[in-house]
């Protein structure tokens, strides 16, 4: 079986893994151009690429999806199947290349969670459960015939960030399952109910605002939901402080959404049902902390508001 692998971050890395280590033919490694990163801003690699040059697997990096040039190459490398994780939106005239076609791993049961962030809204909304699915591409995103999913518990108290890493392994997985179904001719895909469909749209900073006027538990589903990234964060006064865990608290009685009800060691603050804790704070431009070490350096004052 002849593999071309798309993919950037780390979440593609263990299913372009599991290919490699079952001795696919992956005839190219596809992602995206270097990109300036760090202080210096040298160009740094896509962790795809990384790997793929250890490995010693060649690689393609278009500027541009529908390049003739580019589409050309991929014709040359004859490849049986495109496996598509965390990239960008094909073009049909490259996903139809491949004669047992193209497929794509989603962090989610579709058709729920279609989009750019499934694992973060799938923590916001509270749900109990998620996974991931693999199936065939199609011209609208997110909405191609299922190969296979993979129910995933989601922890009462699981970041973004850890949910990730067991989807990332998961989809891996199931990655393997359904190229191995399709090279043997075994999968029977089935249509998405799109009645059942909903979304999960880019998040971008100005969403990330602490609605402290919600429910304690909505507020706790929010600030995972966005953890490590790209972060919820509220504002004192002029400065602002990223929020990375919370905890609702147990204590009785609560103050005005935003109120500053303990800052003594203890960082407990307003909701708009109750209160919760801060256990791991960030002020921007320095680094990451549980509260108790924050406090020892910064000032708060029951009392305060945050907004």
């Amino acid at each position: 079986m002849r593999v071309v692998f798309m993919g950037t971050p780390d979440f593609a890395l263990p299913s372009l893994r599991i290919l490699f280590e079952n001795k696919y033919d992956i005839a190219s490694v596809v992602t995206v151009p270097d990109k300036p990163a760090g202080r210096g801003l040298r160009e740094s690699p896509s962790s795809v690429k990384k790997y793929a040059i250890e490995h010693r697997l060649p690689v393609l990096q278009p500027q541009s999806l529908c390049d003739t040039a580019f589409i050309a190459e991929l014709e040359k490398l004859k490849a049986d199947v495109f496996v598509v994780v965390a990239f960008r939106i094909l073009p049909p005239e490259v996903y139809r290349l491949p004669k047992l076609g193209s497929f794509n791993l989603h962090a989610s049961l579709l058709p729920k969670y279609r989009g750019a962030a499934p694992i973060n809204w799938a923590i916001i909304r509270g749900e109990k459960e998620t996974g991931v699915t693999t199936f065939f591409l199609r011209e609208q995103v997110d909405t191609g015939d299922i190969i296979l999913q993979s129910r995933v518990p989601i922890g009462s108290d699981e970041t973004a960030g850890e949910l990730h890493d067991t989807l990332a392994t998961a989809g891996a997985e199931l990655v393997l399952h359904s190229i191995r179904l399709i090279e043997t001719g075994n999968v029977t895909p089935h249509r998405q109910d799109h009645t059942l469909s909903s979304p999960a749209p880019k998040i971008y900073k100005n969403d990330c605002l602490i609605p402290w006027s919600k429910s304690s538990s909505e507020i706790h589903n929010f600030i995972r939901g966005l953890s490590p990234k790209p972060t919820a964060f509220t504002h004192h006064g002029a400065t602002l402080l990223k929020i990375y865990r919370i905890k609702i608290s147990s204590a009785a009685g609560h103050g005005d959404s935003g109120t500053i009800l303990r800052a003594d060691g203890n960082l407990t603050i307003g909701t708009g049902d109750g209160s919760v804790e801060i256990l791991e704070i960030q002020q921007e431009g320095k680094k990451r902390m549980t509260t108790e070490e924050f406090l020892r350096g910064y000032k708060l004052q029951k009392g305060e508001r945050l907004s």
